[in-house]
């Protein structure tokens, strides 16, 4: 207030601190919305066109980044609201199933022509079998890849050794080479199911069984795959014998044939992943005689 003597008088406003960190907040954030707002050339949202239909995207202006929870009428792929979570695996499971039994003075490993994925046939004769020696034969079920890698390290490794000692080499070498390929790679496995099936230096058949690490055993049968849990129950019984009061008796090979046929077939009926063609080799000392034998194709 003045003195009396100019008869008036003028009230001066005081701004408070509240007053004023209002002031200054609504500022910031008109002036962040104007910058926004000429960011996106004066859109307050963006159109979205896909096979899903027409949407729109609402652009962020203010805090709630200018969605509603009420409005449904955009398409969620993860970016506006709740991400998704997303995986990739390197390996696929292509099926299949392989069986190898050891006799007297043979071997025989057998194995489906099926490639598959999921619940899709990928290809109806794609084999499972691959020689390594005129003596020794590999089985592998799992990934399709991973099997061809494998066997063109195997078979790298077998020319090698010829070229080194001019021989080919023993099934039980063979055996122990497939253990540590397979071992090397234990961190960053092949993803491979293996049965390793020949004859030795005697001239009987021996059988190896594996898992994805290399660790191994020379057993009478095995199989692996995915008839590996219908196949290896009928083997356990009728090769090895298990729990039977009977007489054990040495099987020919082409009996044992026909049993590694009806044990294919009655996997088939139970395994959409085995079929079409059954591949038999009998591996003697001889040599490798192949068999080929139909199977359900759906």
């Amino acid at each position: 207030r003045f003195p009396d003597t100019y008869n008036t008088s003028i009230t001066v406003p005081v701004l408070v601190r509240s007053d004023t960190y209002r002031i200054s907040t609504e500022m910031t954030s008109y002036m962040n919305a104007h910058s926004k707002l000429e960011a996106t050339n004066g859109k307050t949202a963006l159109p979205v066109h896909s096979s899903e239909g027409d949407a729109t995207i609402p652009v962020a202006l203010f805090g709630n980044g200018g969605h509603d929870d009420d409005d449904h009428n955009h398409i969620d792929h993860g970016v506006t609201r709740a991400p998704y979570e997303r995986r990739f695996s390197p390996y696929d499971f292509n099926g299949g199933t392989t069986l190898a039994i050891a006799g007297e003075d043979y071997a025989i490993v057998a194995a489906d022509t099926r490639l598959s994925s999921g619940y899709e046939i990928l290809s109806r004769n794609v084999t499972k079998l691959h020689a390594l020696t005129p003596k020794c034969v590999l089985g592998s079920a799992g990934c399709k890849t991973d099997i061809d890698q494998l066997r063109s390290v195997l078979d790298i490794n077998m020319k090698v050794y010829h070229h080194n000692h001019r021989k080919e080499m023993s099934t039980p070498s063979v055996a122990q080479m497939l253990g540590n390929t397979l071992y090397y790679k234990r961190l960053f496995p092949y993803y491979a199911f293996n049965v390793l099936a020949g004859v030795d230096a005697e001239g009987k058949g021996a059988v190896y069984s594996y898992d994805a690490i290399g660790s191994f055993e020379r057993t009478p049968v095995t199989a692996t795959g995915s008839g590996q849990a219908f196949i290896i129950p009928l083997v356990d019984n009728v090769i090895k014998h298990n729990n039977r009061n009977d007489e054990n008796r040495p099987l020919p090979a082409e009996e044992v044939v026909e049993i590694v046929k009806d044990a294919f077939v009655s996997a088939g009926e139970r395994d959409t992943n085995t079929g079409d063609t059954l591949e038999i080799m009998i591996i003697r000392a001889s040599g490798i005689e192949e068999i080929s034998f139909p199977l359900k194709a759906d």
